[in-house]
């Protein structure tokens, strides 16, 4: 019996590298354009970190970690979210103590134990944006109005962005005895994790997506009810400047997001035609993270996209680059000697910048020029016993057919000015 990859991975294969490539390089220039930095961070932490950071009544912590206890007896957990390991980095190396807002980006493996199916791996890649150090309403709006630059740069359509605001503790307490008065009659009707959520952290509930639950909470108070003069100002200056940016938003009262850490503005993206996983990025504000992981009182906010949805909707939407990064040379080198006067001439035409292969086989001139079409090469760089006679290179245009001779000694120069002037 093959031993076979883990249930929910992947294997990126050649092909599909260069679509993430495409897509990873457009997220650097974005980031870049905004003046974000890139952070890297472990990929397993000690359990603690979660458990406090993302919240103990969520599903990643109750039921989708990858936990396990290392030789000394430490729990550690592959990282389900970076929000908590860049708040935790963000204290342990004092990045409070430069000027603030600190503003970084991240992309990597996440790890969650949950039912793979479309758009939803057991290790998937995230990108995201934390901003820590300020809490102005414009903050919030350029990290919304961001992700609407990077799909717009990617040529996404068909989006909504919802958005809403979650109130801040104090207001939240008056939204959850509302609530919980409201659900009290139907408390027995919901769903075994909306019970226990009822007592725990009922907002929580709003966010399910059993559709009986759905149903027992329309018409429940909305945390829009609630709202206290400070954070319903501060969400209708967000909306003014998303206006500002062009960013089309839609208000969605029932937004809570799935993480117990939120705090005032909340916002998802959702794309139509991939699937029932129709949110390809979420985020929010989170004024009270860094101080519950030990750290001082700093405001933050921030978002997560998933790289695999992302790339499923653009490839539903054809928005994918479909050629490959074309092979400049193929070099067929026939016999033992042109083969080590064709290495050398290989690792020339390579220092000076050239995509060129070889064939590694020892094949016949025929099977390596068919090697060469199917790779995709724009020129083929032919020498055999003959050739070294004459110290010739044969050089090929394999679209037109076209072949002249140059001499070896001059090969390198003249191969590059072809390849500067584009075959």
């Amino acid at each position: 019996m093959t031993i076979q990859r883990p249930k929910g991975t992947q294997d990126l294969l050649p092909g599909t590298v260069e679509q993430w490539q495409y897509l990873e390089e457009t997220i650097r220039t974005v980031c870049q354009a905004y003046g974000y930095e890139e952070i890297r961070t472990p990929m397993f932490e000690a359990t603690e970190l979660f458990q406090r950071g993302v919240g103990q009544t969520t599903d990643i912590v109750t039921k989708e970690m990858y936990t396990f206890l290392d030789k000394g007896d430490r729990s550690m957990t592959l990282r389900p979210e970076m929000t908590a390991s860049v708040c935790r980095a963000y204290v342990e190396n004092k990045l409070y103590g430069q000027p603030q807002p600190v503003k970084l980006y991240y992309m990597g493996p996440m790890f969650r134990y949950e039912r793979p199916q479309s758009g939803r791996f057991r290790q998937f890649h995230q990108f995201g944006i934390e901003v820590l150090g300020a809490d102005q309403p414009v903050v919030d709006a350029e990290v919304i109005s961001l992700v609407w630059n990077l799909y717009q740069r990617l040529g996404l359509t068909q989006l909504e962005v919802h958005v809403n605001s979650v109130g801040c503790p104090t207001c939240r307490a008056e939204h959850r005895k509302q609530l919980q008065e409201f659900l009290t009659l139907r408390q027995g009707e919901l769903c075994n994790d909306c019970q226990e959520r009822f007592e725990r952290n009922p907002l929580r509930i709003l966010d399910c997506k059993n559709p009986s639950c759905q149903a027992l909470t329309t018409g429940a108070p909305t945390t829009h009810d609630t709202l206290c003069e400070d954070c319903r100002t501060h969400f209708e200056r967000v909306l003014v400047l998303l206006g500002a940016a062009g960013v089309v938003y839609r208000v969605n009262p029932r937004l809570v997001r799935g993480l117990d850490y939120y705090t005032k503005t909340a916002f998802e993206v959702m794309v139509e035609e991939i699937g029932a996983q129709s949110a390809i990025c979420g985020g929010g504000r989170y004024d009270r993270l860094v101080e519950e992981i030990g750290g001082p009182p700093t405001p933050g906010i921030g978002f997560a996209m998933g790289l695999e949805r992302v790339l499923a909707a653009l490839q539903v939407q054809h928005q994918l680059p479909e050629e490959k990064p074309r092979l400049f040379a193929m070099l067929i080198a026939l016999g033992e000697k042109a083969q080590n006067e064709g290495f050398a001439l290989l690792s020339a035409l390579r220092s000076q910048g050239m995509s060129v292969s070889m064939d590694l086989l020892g094949r016949s001139l025929k099977t390596q020029l068919k090697a060469a079409n199917r790779q995709g090469a724009q020129i083929a760089l032919i020498l055999g016993e003959e050739e070294l006679a004459q110290n010739l290179l044969l050089m090929r245009d394999l679209t037109s057919g076209e072949q002249i001779e140059i001499p070896l000694t001059e090969a390198v120069e003249e191969i590059k000015k072809t390849y500067q002037r584009g075959v």
